[in-house]
């Protein structure tokens, strides 16, 4: 027999809630790894590579996003009619696809323009592909969790995501350097077959049949968290992009500490404190965290020298680790039960939304004005999210 939520549900309790989550929190961490290894080295190689310049570099990231937000709802239904399981395999099987691409992008290299477009699809790709398997697994770990540890949930599958961004990096960077972005190929390949693996002998949930909230009604219920979402995003979205451009526009060695630095914090930050959404409120822990990550923002803007951007990025991602988690657990609970999935696909697209548009517009800001202006403007709008945590806290009557 299937799995169902209510047989699921772990009592309350860190160790308890990541036993019962630790297949999901594994197959988190495989899905997202290929995504980990690209970061420090994707714009090194669209410009050093392929010879492009830093829009072409933003398009690339963006492409990845842009995908994304197309795919969410698409993948919660999926999740939430047929069952996380085939929406996590689907992922799966699409990330595959994408590390292909990015190798056959290679092959033609001497032709830059058709080798970027090629690796802008594989990118697409590979967006969708993220876009089923974190929203199956959101659907799948939230259901067994138990609804009285949705935030616990969300932070920990979350952590898994961000400790493989943490390992990936420095991978990354070390395959690239040895082996050429051949080798970021053939690991975004390979490790989703893993998952699959995985994945295969699983049991499933089973789904929900309650009659799903019109599109325009799940919309409507996570405007306010989602956007505060897609405005916090950008401080992350700045340094996934621009980071290691900045690293290298001023001659900085390490750039690679920068991205394990945030994730770093960012999980221990759930490690300790993934329970206060749930416990506090999601409103008021989202609002702390915002002036957090609006000053480690501010602090990569006025680096002086590399070890105070790290030191910008480790303060990052320790605000920017509840946010997702906190906002989510408004989305949520402003939709039925059984629309978990659905309600986590619409809420994500806020974040898809806003790095899909942001990576070109920040990559034609750094163009005109230099890399550490993009900090500049993503301090501003990761504050101005602030507005929508406090408008949450006190919702008109």
């Amino acid at each position: 027999m299937p799995l169902s939520p209510a047989n699921a549900a772990p009592q309350n309790g860190r160790a308890t809630t990541a036993a019962t989550l630790s297949p999901i929190l594994a197959l988190t961490f495989i899905g997202f790894m290929v995504t980990g290894l690209a970061l420090p080295v994707l714009p090194l190689y669209v410009r050093n590579g392929l010879g492009m310049g830093t829009v072409m570099v933003g398009l690339v990231s963006g492409a990845q996003f842009a995908t994304a937000l197309l795919s969410r709802v698409w993948a919660g239904n999926v999740a939430d009619t047929t069952g996380a399981k085939r929406a996590v395999m689907l992922g799966m099987a699409a990330a595959v696809a994408s590390g292909l691409l990015y190798l056959l992008s290679l092959r033609i290299g001497g032709t830059p323009a058709l080798s970027a477009s090629i690796l802008l699809l594989g990118r697409a790709l590979l967006g969708g592909a993220e876009s089923f398997i974190i929203t199956g697994a959101l659907g799948w770990g939230m259901a067994l969790a138990g609804p009285g540890n949705t935030g616990k949930a969300i932070a920990w599958i979350g952590m898994a995501m961000y400790v493989a961004f943490a390992v990936g990096a420095p991978l990354g960077t070390l395959l690239y350097e040895r082996h050429g972005f051949a080798a970021i190929g053939i690991a975004t390949a390979v490790l989703p077959c893993l998952g699959l693996l995985l994945v295969l002998p699983l049991r499933g949930l089973v789904p929900s049949h309650q009659v799903r909230p019109s599109f325009t009604r799940v919309l409507g219920a996570v405007r306010l968290p989602g956007a505060g979402l897609a405005l916090a995003s950008l401080g992350f979205g700045a340094i996934t992009t621009f980071i290691a451009l900045l690293f290298a526009e001023r001659g900085w060695t390490f750039g690679w500490l920068a991205f394990s630095g945030f994730s770093a914090a960012f999980v221990a930050a759930r490690l300790f404190w993934g329970h206060l959404p749930d416990a506090i409120g999601g409103a008021r822990v989202a609002l702390v965290c915002l002036l957090v990550e609006t000053a480690g923002q501010a602090l990569i803007w006025l680096a002086p020298s590399s070890p105070v951007a790290i030191a910008g990025a480790v303060l990052t991602g320790f605000g920017y680790s509840l946010v997702y988690p906190a906002f989510g657990i408004e989305a949520v609970r402003a939709l039925p039960p059984g629309s978990s999935a659905l309600a986590m696909g619409a809420f994500t697209a806020f974040l898809d939304l806003a790095l899909g548009v942001s990576g070109p517009l920040l990559g034609w800001l750094a163009s005109e004005t230099g890399v550490a202006t993009v900090f500049l403007a993503s301090t501003v709008l990761v504050l101005c999210a602030t507005a929508i945590a406090l408008r949450l806290q006190h919702p008109r009557q």
